[in-house]
């Protein structure tokens, strides 16, 4: 089958949405985890109640906004208003600060109990915006925008913006003092700044993707269309890889939000962002270019040789701690990370039925972001629960993640294995 060219304004779009919905991301899932840390001492178990807060927060919305999108036969509104409205909420984070909370709240216990959870209520109403605009919408609009032809291509380049985005702000930011307060209302200000912009530039980017309104049925029971008997009998194979998505982001997401305190705290790495950065780099390429093999040669032989990416470098992770190593390591799991992400969701948007993008969206969030979201940073905060602590200049402790965190997401990419085995059997004859 021949491949379906797309104009150059649709990469655009592509590319500028999906770099910036991950930069705001990069907030919420890294950075959110390093200012609790930093600004109010909070420990393994706030970082992971906060990450599954979120977890719930998008999944729900998700539902929602992906079947209402369904129903109107519209993307492009709650993508652009949605990335407007979610440039706003991450201003918001730049107010939650211990002096304006000692000012507020004086006669609280404590200043920064309060303050890691004013960030967990905010970072939940940031996810609500952010995945209205991004996890519902823009990603059913790219679903709606490909076909079987290109979608591995499209999804390799959607699936290499989180490593861009890292570099992009942790790369911008390098400079920036992460102890104190007014670096983080620069980070906060620029960043929303940016995504809010760019919401009000997708009115003249963005065109409306080719999306029926949905008439069957009455909007509230669309919502859980998903999760109906015979809808998952009928997509049997959409559900499989759902199931191999979930296990997949549990690996991850036992260590992703410890990844940059690993670095910082545990390897004392003051300059990491030179060593992260070219790893990135050519991890990003690398999932660039990787998209294509799924186009070309089908699930199976593009999924394995990414999944033994992944579990190589978690394994030198977790033996070595110089820095030629850790760059090693840190190489094969992002090609792993991202080459892998690639082929599973081209693999959701070929099975995802036609006209039904927005309500399969909630279940992809319920498959990447719920169940890891819940599941992985508790394995994480499990496996630091007597992680060391280390003495803060003002007398508070702060836990130092272990490289057990790389132990553990290893087990968790072995059981993915489990569900990989039969659904290559199953694809082996597709392309």
């Amino acid at each position: 089958m021949e491949k379906t060219k797309k104009s150059g304004k649709f990469y655009l779009a592509l590319v500028i949405f999906s770099l910036v919905g991950q930069v705001a991301w990069v907030v919420e899932n890294m950075y959110l985890n390093v200012f609790i840390y930093k600004m109010f001492n909070a420990s393994a178990e706030a970082i992971s109640a906060m990450v599954a807060a979120s977890a719930v927060a998008a999944t729900v919305t998700t539902l929602i906004i992906g079947a209402l999108s369904d129903k109107l036969g519209k993307r492009k509104i709650f993508i652009c208003g949605g990335y407007v409205l979610w440039g706003i909420s991450i201003w918001s984070f730049a107010a939650i600060r211990m002096d304006v909370i000692n000012a507020l709240f004086p006669a609280v216990a404590s200043a920064a109990s309060l303050g890691v959870s004013l960030v967990i209520v905010m970072d939940c109403v940031m996810t609500f915006f952010g995945s209205s605009a991004n996890d519902a919408c823009f990603n059913a609009w790219l679903t709606d925008s490909t076909d079987s032809t290109n979608r591995g291509s499209v999804e390799g380049i959607n699936a290499m913006m989180p490593l861009v985005a890292i570099l992009a702000v942790f790369g911008g930011f390098m400079g920036v003092n992460q102890d104190l307060q007014e670096s983080w209302t620069l980070i906060f200000g620029v960043i929303g700044t940016v995504v809010l912009a760019l919401g009000i530039a997708g009115f003249f980017l963005i065109e409306e993707a080719p999306a029926k309104p949905q008439t069957e049925g009455n909007y509230f029971a669309n919502i859980f269309y998903g999760f109906r008997p015979g809808v998952i009998r009928e997509n049997g194979k959409l559900y499989i890889t759902l199931a191999v998505l979930a296990l997949f982001n549990i690996s991850i997401s036992i260590f992703m939000p410890y990844l940059i305190l690993y670095y910082t705290v545990t390897l004392a790495m003051e300059n990491y962002v030179l060593i992260f950065a070219p790893a990135i780099i050519l991890a990003a390429t690398f999932t660039g270019l990787y998209g294509k093999v799924y186009d070309r040669t089908g699930f199976k032989t593009a999924i394995i040789p990414t999944m033994v990416l992944l579990m190589a470098g978690y394994v030198v992770l977790y033996c070595f701690r110089a820095t030629v190593p850790v760059f090693i390591g840190t190489l094969l799991m992002m090609c792993g990370y991202l080459g892998t992400g690639a082929v599973i969701g081209a693999m959701v948007r070929d099975r995802t039925p036609e006209n039904k993008a927005g309500m399969f969206q909630g279940l992809r969030i319920v498959a990447q972001v719920l169940i890891p979201g819940i599941i992985g940073p508790a394995i994480g905060a499990a496996v630091l629960k007597n992680a060391d602590k280390i003495v803060n200049s003002d007398g508070t402790a702060s836990f130092i993640p272990n490289r057990n965190i790389f132990l553990a997401a290893f087990a968790a990419a072995v059981v993915t294995w489990a569900v990989i085995l039969p659904l290559c059997k199953m694809a082996k004859k597709e392309k």
